[in-house]
């Protein structure tokens, strides 16, 4: 995204230049538009920052035409990567989220192209794009993964856009390709790649494999597989300002990314595109940092499952919140409290109902267990109340936070009369499931 940014800040040369309004209208052609409107649902987060913005950014592993080389297993539209773009109202910073492929979330119930919806469940959250996609129009793709980060994690998201493996390779190549340093040899045959240790500069096939590569590299998981990306985008977004000079390279480098992007329609024009990029030209590269959910195995609270991640409560919540208030996020402060996870499968909640509709508390107690929980009891509250709490006895304060983080607008507070070793949760009337992360 950053790189993309830096080159399309360039576009408005190619006409100072005058170089032809042919070419601004060829490169204005390329970009497809996803009409969006009335598949996003009513019920979505509030921006509460008014001039940021918040961007889902979509690198998509389709089969189709020329990226068929890579593979013909999957039958729906996938993402490959998903990232979230906030750029703050006072353009100042930015910060890019990585979310894992393998999250384990809830994907809310989306309409499908063939007129179909899909019913609400919990799967990985690339599985989204795929669900809404099922038909193959990519708005409807956009829309459920849209969808799903929103209810997920309270964030409003203003723009889309989707970049396919052709694409990506276009733009590197354009950049006479990025150098890499692997520590190790790597021979990754689902990613099509054989590289030698050491530093050496890759393009092409090479470069897309480079991304792609995961169960031969490191421990062979989508985390360190999202790190190599991260790095390799702020390499490509350095070398984009300080090679993008010549209207050969800039030409090239613009036709590889419209030729294989698809946006929102308010992004889709070169000019939409310049007037984002020219509100990214003075953030200092200190200043833009990319971060990845932090998150754990979900192994830890599901046995079985040794193939997906869990994100880890309070710190992705707070992530969250920093965004949607738009605050700079402190990577390292993030890194740091993130060392020790608190599991929710260690967290022991009991669960009474002080809403007086009969069954509220085993109800919300099977959504907690859904998430890792361990509930321990149910049971009804003394009294009727609106408001939902989280109390917990001294010694306990963190498991109460992981708990609190995953509803909305709850603060987690001490009792000296609660039950020893377990977390109380009162079900108050303005608890809504689908509000529980």
């Amino acid at each position: 995204m950053a790189a993309w940014v830096a080159g399309g800040s360039a576009v408005l040369l190619l006409g100072v230049a005058g170089v032809g309004a042919w070419i601004y209208q060829d490169l204005d052609d390329n970009i497809q538009a996803a009409d969006l409107d009335n598949k996003l649902g009513g019920n979505r987060p509030v921006n509460l920052s008014p001039g940021s913005k918040n961007i889902l950014v979509v690198g998509s592993d389709s089969r189709d035409g020329a990226n068929a080389g890579y593979g013909k297993g999957l039958t729906t539209m996938q993402s490959d990567t998903l990232m979230v773009v906030h750029i703050p109202a006072d353009r100042k910073w930015a910060t890019v989220v990585s979310f894992p492929r393998d999250s384990w979330v809830e994907i809310p119930a989306c309409d499908k192209s063939d007129g179909t919806t899909s019913a609400a469940l919990r799967s990985k959250i690339n599985a989204a794009f795929a669900i809404g996609g099922t038909g193959g129009e990519v708005a409807d793709a956009a829309a459920c993964s849209i969808r799903t980060i929103e209810a997920n994690t309270g964030l409003r998201i203003d723009h889309f856009m989707s970049m396919d493996f052709q694409g990506f390779k276009g733009m590197v190549n354009a950049l006479d390709g990025i150098e890499v340093c692997p520590e190790q040899a790597i021979n990754d045959e689902k990613a099509h790649l054989e590289l030698e240790a050491g530093c050496q500069t890759v393009k092409d096939e090479a470069a897309l494999g480079y991304v792609r590569a995961r169960y031969s590299v490191g421990d062979g998981s989508d985390i360190g597989r999202i790190g190599r990306q991260q790095e390799f985008m702020e390499a490509l977004a350095d070398k984009a300002q300080s090679k993008l000079t010549s209207p050969n390279a800039l030409y090239g480098f613009m036709q590889s990314a419209t030729k294989s992007l698809t946006t929102d329609e308010d992004l889709a024009g070169i000019e939409p595109l310049y007037g984002l990029a020219s509100e990214l030209q003075g953030i200092p590269t200190d200043r833009l940092t990319f971060l990845t959910v932090p998150n754990y195995p979900r192994e830890a609270d599901v046995a079985t499952d040794k193939a997906n991640v869990v994100w880890q409560y309070p710190q992705a919540a707070d992530l969250f919140t920093s965004l949607a208030k738009d605050r700079e996020v402190d990577k390292k402060k993030l890194t740091a409290e993130g060392k020790n996870p608190v599991y929710a499968s260690a967290v022991r909640v009991q669960v009474l109902n002080g809403t007086g509709v009969a069954g509220r508390a085993a109800t919300v107690a099977e959504r907690l267990r859904e998430s890792g929980f361990t509930v321990v009891g149910t049971g009804n509250a003394p009294e009727t109340t609106r408001t939902t709490t989280v109390t917990h006895p001294q010694g306990l304060e963190t498991s109460a936070d992981v708990l609190a983080s995953r509803l909305p607008d709850v603060r987690a507070g001490q009792n000296a009369d609660a039950a020893a070793g377990v977390v109380t949760l009162v079900v108050g009337s303005d608890l809504d499931l689908d509000d529980i992360r």
